[in-house]
């Protein structure tokens, strides 16, 4: 069974999962789910929601913090805004100050360009990611309030799902 849902401006396609006993069909549906892979990724800042797609199937909606000033894009090096415009989600890391971390690869080549043109840095080093390493939700207020330097941050248990469902070379569309 299948519905369309209006998201800030995106018309996305919902695979709507009947409740286990309710049929074959309902057990086929969330098998493919669960062992999905998404070939998109869609940040919506203003709504703090990230949408991980297959095609026209949303496979999970999660709740994100941006970076401490989400609105705009990233201008520079050291500024805590999440970027917006279409990347890459281009390596895994395991190791990291987070629990696990998938990179964004900000900055492009017209984000190089715009910093070079202002004299700054663009930054780097944005992530999609877990919580800080040996500190609780609650202290950071996560997902309440927007706590990262750029990233994308849900909780440690989503971002396990979220890296198996995502390979390298993903794209990601960030939007305002």
């Amino acid at each position: 069974m299948r519905s369309i849902a209006f998201i800030s401006g995106f018309l996305v396609g919902f695979a709507l999962i009947a409740p286990p006993g309710a049929g074959a069909k309902s057990s086929l549906e969330t098998d493919f789910i669960m062992s999905a892979k998404a070939d998109r990724v869609v940040v919506l800042k203003k709504e703090r929601k990230m949408i991980l797609m297959q095609g026209d199937y949303v496979l999970r909606i999660y709740r994100v913090a941006l970076g401490r000033y989400p609105i705009g894009h990233k201008q520079q090096e050291g500024d805590a805004r999440t970027p917006e415009g279409s990347y890459t989600l281009d390596f895994k890391l395991k190791d990291s100050d987070f629990y696990r971390a998938i990179r964004v690869s900000y900055p492009n080549n017209q984000d190089i360009s715009y910093a070079q043109e202002r004299g700054v840095e663009p930054g780097g080093k944005i992530m999609i990611h877990g919580l800080p390493n040996k500190v609780p939700a609650r202290r950071v207020g996560h997902p309440a309030i927007d706590w990262t330097q750029g990233c994308i941050a849900v909780t440690n248990r989503e971002m396990d799902e979220i890296w198996g469902m995502i390979d390298p070379g993903t794209p990601i569309e960030i939007h305002p």
